[in-house]
């Protein structure tokens, strides 16, 4: 458990320790903050409201079972609270698997359906990212996202984690059945949503809907403050710096999607302060306004 808290902790330490160094970009950013243009943060607050939409639509393509709508669309607000609370979308997940069980669906399907969600999601948000880079492939200049010589070691160590996950279920029998057992269940959870074609595009259509509305606020953001980087570049940017940090354990990726973020626009051609600006806002927007009711 200790171990686990310094792993949370280590990124929020690292990112304070870079806010010090830069501390005069980010005071810069924070009074920028003062000429942002309303209308557009409205319409940002708007797009992160339909994220819990989008949600709610891949959650329930995710099961077979009719959930109940309302409900739903509540559970993906309580979600994302609790996402910020504890790290790598644990708070998320833990409120749809109680959501789900609650509706009677038994756990091993729940956890399936949870699997598939998440799945669903990730591959989403990759492939939008791929397809962005293929229209616009200057959209990002790499080399300043990626100092020289960090490529190697980034994919050693994706590779070791991707072996550790594969190696470790195979030489453990008892993990090894629960595994097998766990994935027969997801499998056919699978093919019995594929099977009916409305679960089947509620699932694939949310999973992709979720990050375009993230990115969208994030350029309607970037407009109400002038940032000077076309939107598709801007989107680009968004879905570049969360991919890469979605392995960090972080609360709600607080701290590291903020530096990532601010590294990513600047990657697109704005300047520092502005993007420290736009980050600071659309963090405020997406993450501390839906809190307020949240208790």
């Amino acid at each position: 458990m200790t171990v686990r808290r310094v792993l949370c902790l280590l990124p929020l330490v690292l990112v304070a320790v870079a806010a010090w160094r830069h501390r005069s970009v980010l005071a810069d950013g924070l009074q920028q903050l003062t000429t942002a243009r309303w209308p557009w943060l409205l319409a940002a607050a708007g797009a992160t409201c339909l994220t819990w939409v989008a949600a709610a639509c891949t959650r329930q393509g995710a099961v077979v079972e009719r959930l109940p709508g309302g409900r739903l669309l509540a559970t993906q607000f309580a979600a994302g609270a609790a996402n910020h609370i504890l790290p790598s979308g644990l708070g998320a997940s833990a409120v749809n698997l109680r959501f789900m069980t609650v509706c009677g669906l038994p756990l091993a399907r729940s956890s399936a359906a949870l699997a598939l969600y998440l799945l669903a999601e990730s591959v989403g948000r990759v492939a939008l990212l791929g397809a962005a880079l293929l229209a616009f492939p200057g959209a990002l200049r790499l080399g300043a996202l990626l100092p020289d010589g960090a490529a190697g070691p980034l994919l050693l160590t994706a590779g070791v984690v991707l072996a550790v996950a594969v190696v470790v279920p195979a030489l453990v029998g008892r993990l090894r059945r629960a595994v097998v057992s766990f994935l027969r269940t997801a499998l056919g959870e699978a093919r019995a949503v594929h099977a009916r074609p409305s679960r089947a595009l509620a699932l694939w259509g949310g999973s992709l809907a979720f990050p375009a509305l993230q990115a969208a606020g994030l350029v309607l953001v970037g407009r109400s403050l002038g940032l000077g980087i076309p939107a598709a570049h801007m989107a680009v940017a968004y879905l570049a710096a969360t991919v890469a940090v979605a392995l960090v354990p972080t609360p709600g990726g607080l701290g590291t999607v903020e530096a990532a973020l601010v590294v990513a626009l600047v990657a697109a051609g704005g300047p520092a302060a502005t993007a420290t600006a736009v980050v600071l806002a659309y963090r405020v927007v997406t993450v501390w306004l839906p809190m307020l009711p949240a208790p």
